[in-house]
């Protein structure tokens, strides 16, 4: 079931949506400073590839206050609409009983792209 839902995604909108986040990765990975940034937008590719049966967990070692600073200056320089974005899709999709599943990945996806840094994709 979750690789049909896998294809279901991908096929409506899945690979656009994983795409944007490639070519914006590479875009912040042109300077030194965007690196970690541009990691962070990859790991939001993967899970916008296949989300259904993917878990977003703490890693243990979160790098501490590093974590804690990168993920306030991620929301500042547009994490928040990130998680916007895909909290209204998530809401649209959720008011149809077909759509809900599609809705609580977005919801999934919303929650990594508020604070990407110390998190792990499994």
């Amino acid at each position: 079931m979750k690789s049909l839902g896998n294809i279901v995604w991908l096929l409506f909108g899945g690979i656009i949506t994983a795409l944007e986040y490639i070519i914006a990765s590479v875009i912040m990975m042109v300077t030194i400073i965007g690196i970690p940034f541009g990691l962070q937008t990859l790991k939001l590719a993967r899970l916008a590839l296949w989300p259904f049966g993917s878990t977003v967990t703490d890693s243990g070692n979160s790098g501490g206050c590093l974590s804690v600073i990168m993920n306030i200056i991620w929301i500042f320089i547009g994490g928040i609409w990130i998680c916007l974005t895909h909290l209204g899709f998530g809401l649209l999709l959720c008011i149809t009983i077909i759509g809900i599943p599609f809705g609580l990945q977005h919801f999934k996806m919303a929650a990594l792209a508020l604070t990407p840094f110390g998190k792990s994709i499994d």
